[in-house]
């Protein structure tokens, strides 16, 4: 059974720890009049946010461009980085995608000829997924058309300060998780 947590004072209102049935939840302020959430409403809230903007863009990405949301992130991660290329694990770790996953990604893309796969002479265990000219052309193309449509979406609901706050504050978020969490090289 559950154990409820006592109303926070003013003085705990940041701190307030609640155990659940051996799960330590921190409650946190929103700065709603006062009102504590549990950080557990929080992740949601960011969940079904990132579930909702890939539901209001995904379909219109994969029918105007012909890419999967997977591929579509495997081009970005791609065209972002430096040579236009990254070794297969840290992609792997960027996109969330398993091993297994990340290579039938990238089976499909060097089939399309969006993508090749270099060997890592560093590594000869390692290997890199690398953009092609034309995988980094419909990229360019497709990410464009996806940050308009962001954009739009974002425009509706936050303005300029507020979408900078929220990016700033999801950033930390990200890099304190992946700080405290191994790397799918790591595994």
């Amino acid at each position: 059974m559950p154990v409820m947590a006592p109303e926070p004072t003013a003085r705990s209102r940041r701190s307030t720890r609640v155990t659940v049935e051996r799960v330590t939840v921190r409650r946190v302020a929103t700065g709603r009049g006062g009102a504590d959430e549990d950080a557990a409403v929080l992740a949601r809230l960011v969940f079904e946010t990132a579930t909702g903007l890939r539901r209001a863009v995904v379909p219109s990405v994969e029918r105007d461009h012909g890419l999967p949301q997977q591929s579509l992130d495997v081009l970005a991660r791609l065209a972002q980085a430096k040579g236009g290329r990254l070794r297969m694990s840290d992609l792997a770790a960027q996109t969330m995608l398993t091993p297994s996953g990340l290579t039938r990604a990238v089976d499909r893309l060097c089939e399309a000829g969006l993508a090749r796969r270099q060997v890592c002479t560093d590594d000869g265990r390692g290997a890199f997924a690398a953009l092609t000219g034309e995988g980094a052309a419909r990229a360019k193309v497709a990410m464009s058309c996806h940050r308009a449509a962001m954009y739009e979406l974002f425009g509706e609901v936050l303005d300029a300060v507020e979408q900078e706050r929220l990016a700033s504050l999801l950033r930390r978020l990200r890099d304190h998780l992946d700080a405290a969490s191994p790397t799918v090289a790591d595994r």
